[in-house]
């Protein structure tokens, strides 16, 4: 008979998880995504969250949402998805998989395209009715990139640091 713990977190809990936690370190004040990349043989990759370039201070930049182009923050942020991407050092991401916590835009979905990554994982999907969503499951579906909803298991999770 094992003593084995039988309570410990299933590895989509455990991406998740550490994509929600990435997107803790955004600056957005009204949203802050996550994500996470995993090899074939669950190893994280890659992290990302939202945020503007590096180089670009967080208190020069806007991070309103409305008004004038130039004054709102979507010229300027880089999506958590192309942050992760971008921040992989280590060649190929070909048949990987993407643990974000809102379903990618247009433009993350062409770069998970380009990049290889072969499935994504999602939490939220609030933006689904959006031009950009319709158009990027659109992209990814002709590409064969797979999607699926995270099966949320309401665990709470607490970490002391």
């Amino acid at each position: 008979m094992s003593d084995k713990r039988e309570d410990y977190i299933s590895w989509d809990e455990y991406f998740m998880g550490v994509a929600k936690l990435s997107g803790m370190r955004s600056k957005d004040p009204h949203t802050q995504v996550g994500a996470c990349i995993v090899s074939q043989n669950n190893k994280i990759l890659s992290m990302g969250y939202n945020g503007f370039p590096v180089g670009c201070s967080d208190d020069a930049f806007p991070w309103q949402r409305d008004g004038d182009p130039l004054e709102n923050k979507y010229f300027y942020t880089t999506h958590a998805e192309l942050n992760a991407i971008l921040n992989y050092g280590g060649g190929s991401l070909e048949g990987t998989k993407l643990y974000v916590s809102l379903f990618p835009c247009n433009e993350c979905a062409k770069a998970v395209i380009q990049s290889g990554i072969g499935e994504i994982i999602y939490d939220s999907d609030k933006y689904q009715h959006t031009p950009s969503v319709i158009a990027s499951k659109k992209m990814l579906d002709a590409a064969g990139v797979k999607y699926r909803k995270y099966q949320r298991t309401d665990r709470e999770i607490r970490i002391s640091l």
